[in-house]
Order: structure tokens, then C-alpha cells, then sequence
């Protein structure tokens, strides 16, 4: 029996390069931004936009990096605002989210209501997650 080859991936491919994923992001982005803000058409594009990237993230197409070791201290200053964020959001959430105390998502709610906005947000979203996914 033949052993199994390993295939070596070159870390220079396209889909890892600012220059060929920007302007893709951008055109996601200009699309995204035309839906309506929190609308079934919208949640559906962005978890098939996110499982798309997810599956090109877990697939053998993109080069794998060492694990990173044990985080340093420094990790609590970056978890701390994604903790107090989330647990307002459930709380608020819970709660039912009245006019007097809403959530931070329908606070967002009017300057989501411009599609540049919008599309402008969908962008620094997609290059953030980008950013985190290639470190």
C-alpha cells in the first residue's frame, strides 16, 4: 500500500492577498449593504457569506499556521469589552428590550438605515474577521 501524500500549499495564494480579497470584500460589501438592516434577506447573506468564509477557513486550500502558545495578560484587556458587550446585549435582550433601556443593536438601528452606512459597516466587519482569521 502507498502511503498517503502530504501536500504542501504555497502561502502566497490569492485568496490571502489584501490586493484579490478587498475588492471582493468591497463588492460583498456594496451587496450587503443594499439589503434591508435586520431583515431575513440579510441574516441569510451574511450566514452564507460567514459559512462561505468559514469553509474556505477549515478547508486544506488555505495554509495552516502554528497554534498560537498559552494567551499572554494582555488577552483580558481585549476580552473584557467583548464580555460587557454580550452580557448587555443578552440581558438587554431578555428583557424584551424596551424604548427605555433598548439594546445596542436597535440603537444602531438609524444609522444602519442609510445603505452606505450599512454597506461601509459590512466591510469593517468582513476585513476585521479577515484580519483575526489570518493571524
Amino acid at each position: 500500500m502507498e502511503a498517503p501524500r502530504e501536500v504542501a500549499v504555497d502561502a502566497s495564494r490569492a485568496w490571502d492577498r489584501p490586493l484579490v480579497v478587498m475588492p471582493v470584500f468591497a463588492v460583498v460589501s456594496l451587496v450587503g449593504g443594499q439589503l434591508p438592516s435586520f431583515s431575513t434577506a440579510a441574516n441569510i447573506y451574511s450566514l452564507s457569506i460567514g459559512g462561505t468564509l468559514m469553509w474556505f477557513g477549515l478547508s486544506q486550500r488555505v495554509p495552516r499556521r502554528p497554534v498560537p502558545g498559552r494567551p499572554g495578560r494582555g488577552t483580558v484587556w481585549w476580552l473584557a469589552p467583548a464580555v460587557v458587550f454580550v452580557a448587555f446585549e443578552g440581558s438587554t435582550f431578555l428583557t424584551g428590550s424596551a424604548s427605555s433601556y433598548p439594546t445596542l443593536s436597535k440603537l444602531a438601528d438609524p444609522l444602519l438605515g442609510d445603505p452606505a452606512v450599512r454597506a461601509a459597516g459590512y466591510f469593517g466587519w468582513l476585513w476585521a474577521f479577515w484580519g483575526l482569521a489570518r493571524r
